[in-house]
Order: C-alpha cells, then sequence, then structure tokens
C-alpha cells in the first residue's frame, strides 16, 4: 500500500501552473491601444509587466495587419538567449460592424484562435499548449479532492472528517478493497490539502503586494 510516504500522491494534485501566473500578451489589450490602424499601417512599441513597483519583464512588439512580431530574451538553462517570434493574427466580424483581431497559437499542430498567449515557456502560446489552469480551477479541484476523501470515509462507516482515524475494514469487505480505499482516500485528503495551502500562500502574496501599494 502507498501511503502518505509513497511518493504518488502528486498523481490527485493539479500540476499545471496558472494563467495568473505567466507574464501574457492580450490581443484586445493591442486593439485598445491601437496597434491594429484601420489604414494598415506597421505599429511598434513595448509591453512591460510588473508586480507592485518591481518590473519582472518586457517584450518588444511590431504590429502588421496580418502578424505580430515579438522579440525578447528568454533564460534557458541559465542562459539568456534572444528570441524572436511571429503570431499570425485572424480576423472575426463584430455584430455591431468592424472587426475582431486574433491570434492564431503558434504551436506545431495547434492554430487554435485565442485571444490570449503566455509565456510560460520559451514562446508565447495559448494555455491550452502549456497546460495552464485558472487559479479557480485550483480551488474547485481541492474541494473536489476533498469530497472524495470524505465519501471514502463515509462509506466505511467512519467519520468524514480527515483529521479523525481511518475508518476499519467493515466486516465483509475484501482486504484488497479496503486498501484500496484507503489509499485513494488518504492520496486525495493529502493532495487537496497541498492545494489549499497554494491557495493560501497566493492569497497572502495578494495581501503583501496590496500592503506595498
Amino acid at each position: 500500500m502507498g501511503g502518505y510516504g509513497s511518493g504518488r500522491w502528486y498523481r490527485f494534485v493539479s500540476k499545471r501552473d496558472t494563467v495568473e501566473g505567466q507574464h501574457s500578451v492580450d490581443v484586445r489589450w493591442l486593439g485598445r491601444h491601437n496597434y491594429f490602424p484601420r489604414d494598415g499601417s506597421i505599429r511598434a512599441g513595448t509591453l512591460r509587466w510588473s508586480r507592485g513597483d518591481r518590473e519582472t519583464g518586457s517584450i518588444g512588439v511590431v504590429a502588421w495587419p496580418d502578424r505580430l512580431e515579438l522579440s525578447y530574451r528568454h533564460r534557458a538553462g541559465g542562459d539568456w538567449q534572444d528570441v524572436r517570434e511571429t503570431v499570425r493574427l485572424t480576423y472575426t466580424a463584430c455584430n455591431y460592424g468592424g472587426q475582431r483581431p486574433w491570434f492564431v497559437c503558434p504551436a506545431v499542430g495547434c492554430g487554435r484562435r485565442v485571444a490570449v498567449l503566455y509565456g510560460a515557456g520559451r514562446y508565447f502560446l495559448c494555455r491550452h499548449c502549456y497546460g495552464l489552469a485558472y487559479e479557480s480551477q485550483s480551488e474547485d479541484m481541492a474541494g473536489r479532492l476533498r469530497d472524495k476523501a470524505q465519501r471514502i470515509r463515509r462509506r466505511l462507516g467512519g467519520s468524514a472528517s480527515l483529521i479523525e482515524p481511518f475508518p476499519r475494514k467493515p466486516w465483509g469487505m475484501h482486504w484488497r478493497t479496503y486498501e484500496r480505499l484507503q489509499e485513494e482516500a488518504e492520496l486525495a485528503g493529502l493532495a487537496s490539502l497541498v492545494l489549499a495551502v497554494e491557495d493560501m500562500q497566493r492569497m497572502v502574496g495578494w495581501v503583501d503586494r496590496l500592503g506595498k501599494r
């Protein structure tokens, strides 16, 4: 049986990073700041990201009517590398006239039409390619895992509280079944605790940043 020390609890935890923790490029923001003028001219500028008063990154942007060129530096293996990435643009008609721009995710085999690209790796790609989740999804996952552990405890005739001793094997249940349920309950309970701690750490970080403003 695995238990807490088995090293297998991680299979229940969403290891994906969240979109909120990444540098991103939003095509809607670019549109509001006139990067796609109606006359079809080329526009260039610099996007900067910051947390509080500290700048955390910047990226050069050159916008053509049909594409966007991003230039930035990416750190890989301790070394900084210059990167130039071209992102194709597509447009859809708006209900009240005009057109709305979209990014076409440049990842090989993707090509999704998206509003935001994320710099979670060497290139800016859509959240699906990087497997990024929203923080609210992490919170939901913690609740589902906790519920699963509690359901198993109640099924075995014990308390739903995760701090109570695990219920004994019911009369007539095979040991193999009981051990499987015990492992699933313990791993799910531990994973829900890990996610809850991560959520608390993010909350503390937000409060700390707000206090420094």
